[in-house]
């Protein structure tokens, strides 16, 4: 009979660590533009839907303001487009909502739409840009997602949609910026065998990296013309070389097999938000248990 108990103790044991593990994971990344998410945090979101779970990218602005030669509904149009095309690159749901570029505001209506995205999607992860940085739709997007954080278990905040019965975790994705204080990864993820995937899935965004944005930087004439030299001419742009406490991360995470990583992405845990342990993180990450 003692047997008979151990067995059926062990194979609940073992059921329950089994669903653990195939439980869908829901990961939202907000960023202030379409083509936001895509740079921060595309390698991870491709890990994560090869992995069968749920990510979705959100653009807090329509991006109607960036180029320099259209503007307004018609940008915002082209943009949305090359939103969806690259959702479906990457695997994951885009949403784009409809603020203007270069006007985005703190407001108690944006905390608002962000807590109703968080608990619409029943995440389990939120990232989202730090709020120190050179563009002011950049962090105040860090600070509409800071403010969301908590706000997201309150019943009485946007009562319309049903509150999360537990925070999520908030993290921050990865910048160079060095002032108040330096980004500080808790995590980085090896993105090296899907950064071709992740520049193919970003080039959908054609209006922003093969004009915009080369326009800006005054290399506007040295953006190649076929598909093939764009994403080479994409990749080396793109391709940051892992600093130091990145691969001090890394290290921590991967061992001997963060020796020679190209790329990687790194997130840094907010403290408004739930504070995993290192065994809670490698099951919201479970790309770090390879």
């Amino acid at each position: 009979m003692k047997k008979i108990i151990i067995s059926i103790i062990s194979f609940l044991f073992m059921a329950n660590t089994a669903f653990s593990q195939d439980q869908k994971i829901n990961v939202i990344v907000f960023g202030a533009h379409p083509d936001d998410c895509d740079q921060d945090t595309g390698g991870t979101a491709i890990l994560f839907a090869q992995l069968g779970h749920r990510v979705k990218f959100v653009s807090l602005t329509n991006g109607d303001a960036g180029h320099y030669a259209m503007g307004g509904g018609e940008l915002a149009k082209i943009r949305i487009a090359e939103a969806m095309e690259a959702g479906k690159r990457f695997g994951v749901e885009y949403e784009v909502l409809d603020n203007h570029d270069g006007e985005l505001m703190p407001t108690l209506a944006n905390r608002l739409k962000v807590i109703r995205e968080i608990r619409k999607w029943n995440a389990d992860i939120v990232i989202a840009p730090r709020p120190n940085d050179y563009h002011p739709d950049h962090r105040y997007t860090g600070i509409l997602v800071q403010d969301a954080a908590y706000m997201v278990i309150v019943p009485n905040v946007a009562p319309e949609v049903p509150p999360l019965k537990k925070n999520p975790v908030f993290l921050y994705s990865e910048d160079r910026f060095q002032k108040p204080n330096p980004f500080e990864p808790d995590i980085a993820v090896i993105i090296d065998p899907v950064f071709d995937k992740k520049i193919y899935a970003m080039a959908a965004h054609e209006s922003q990296f093969f004009d915009w944005l080369p326009w800006t930087s005054g290399n506007l004439d040295k953006v190649p013309k076929d598909e093939k030299s764009r994403l080479d001419f994409l990749a080396k742009w793109r391709a940051f070389t892992p600093n130091e406490t990145t691969l001090k991360t890394l290290k921590k995470w991967y061992g001997d097999k963060a020796i020679g990583v190209k790329h990687a992405e790194g997130f840094e845990i907010c403290e408004y938000g739930k504070q995993p342990s290192d065994e809670e993180l490698k099951k919201l990450f479970p790309m770090l248990r390879k």
